[in-house]
């Protein structure tokens, strides 16, 4: 659904080219799809990105929200997914998610009735875009559930009355579902059930032995492990929580259930994932969280300056980690699947990435398809030594 304005001019332009002598397959997986697919999937990283930076400068100052932003952007995993791996949802889902709570809180305060449709319309699309994203929704939850106990203590007059709210929250609903319907009709067509979604079932689910340490910890994609930077941005949440509880404690209750639905998902390292991409569709709470962090630090320094030069260095540091990392990943120098040896790319990072990252950048512009074969047997190869299951 994303993608279609895109590969919708692609195709257009394909098939003018056709008319005109060429000979590029109109099949819909030809370079010229290709192209708008991942061009497609870029802009709709950078959106996320904007929108999250727009949350976050509402909270604290917009050097800091820039800054986090950055640093997010470039020492998480949203880089592999909007650059390295377009074809893969992860970038989509972190736009409908920044989406969704740039709204919310806009219309937080006092939300009319076309803005409930709305704010629906945004959630349908954002649960087609990718489930996970349903543990997001309790945003909302956390909200009615404060809006129904002020409606019952106060027992006033003022609007909107329970019944009103009760109304609202239903057509909020009645759209959610309404712009699902493509998912729902997709899945019947390819799964023979507009509830099947082609995943392991509820009932297969790690129920009696969740992995509530590994998800975060393992070096089988654990997420703090792969993108320690995360952990920053954690505490920064945290701290934005005791700050702006009415928007704090949504926000972490919503990353909260996105974490335990993880633990207990038995693909919950992702297969072949760069750190934990399921994490990336949380990157605007990230974003926030980094932000306020940043702030509260530098309200230490006597200087602004000497703030930003001092954040600005350790965050840095992050990034080249996370940069060097997402090399070792894309060039099979650490383990694509199962758990990796962080001993040997602290090692990768400091004596092998700076000599083959120069060689690799040449080929990857002049011998791309050369590079891309090696790239290749080295995984197959890999694969072919790794302990079977």
């Amino acid at each position: 659904m994303l993608w279609s304005p895109f590969l919708l001019v692609a195709h257009g332009g394909v098939l003018l080219a056709k008319a005109l002598g060429s000979n590029v397959p109109d099949d819909g997986f030809s370079a010229p799809y290709r192209y708008a697919m991942a061009f497609g999937t870029g802009l709709y990283g950078f959106l996320a990105l904007l929108l999250s930076f727009c949350l976050a400068c509402k909270y604290v100052g917009p050097i800091w929200a820039f800054v986090a932003t950055l640093a997010i952007w470039w020492g998480s995993s949203l880089p592999f997914y909007m650059y390295f791996n377009p074809s893969w949802s992860h970038a989509h889902s972190a736009f409908v998610v920044a989406l969704f709570l740039w709204y919310w809180d806009a219309t937080r305060e006092r939300r009319s009735l076309p803005q409930w449709l709305l704010l629906g319309m945004i959630v349908g699309l954002m649960l087609d875009v990718y489930y996970l994203n349903s543990m997001v929704v309790s945003v909302l939850a956390v909200e009615a559930v404060g809006q129904y106990a002020k409606i019952l203590r106060s027992q006033s007059t003022s609007s909107p009355s329970f019944l009103e709210l009760l109304v609202r929250h239903l057509l909020f609903g009645f759209a959610v579902i309404v712009v699902m319907i493509p998912t729902f009709v997709s899945r019947w067509i390819v799964y023979g059930g507009p509830f099947e979604t082609g995943y392991v079932t509820i009932r297969d689910f790690l129920w009696r032995s969740p992995v509530f340490f590994s998800v975060l910890f393992s070096s089988n994609h654990g997420l703090l492990a792969w993108t320690p930077l995360l952990v920053l941005a954690i505490l920064g949440l945290l701290l934005f929580t005791f700050r702006f509880p009415k928007v704090g404690v949504p926000l972490s209750t919503a990353v909260v259930a996105f974490y335990l639905f993880v633990s207990f998902y038995p693909d919950w390292a992702g297969i072949s994932s760069y750190g934990n991409r399921f994490f990336v569709s949380l990157t605007p709470i990230f974003i926030l969280g980094l932000a306020y962090l940043l702030q509260r630090v530098a309200v230490h320094y006597s200087h602004p300056r000497s703030a930003l030069l001092v954040c600005s260095g350790v965050l840095a540091c992050f990034v080249l980690w996370n940069l060097g990392l997402i090399y070792q990943f894309g060039t099979h120098l650490v383990p694509a699947r199962g758990p990796i040896s962080f001993r040997q790319a602290t090692y990768n990072q400091f004596y092998v990435v700076p000599g083959d990252l120069a060689s690799h950048l040449r080929s990857y512009f002049l011998r791309r398809s050369d590079l891309m074969r090696q790239i290749e047997e080295r995984d197959i190869e890999q694969q072919k030594n790794s302990p079977k299951r």
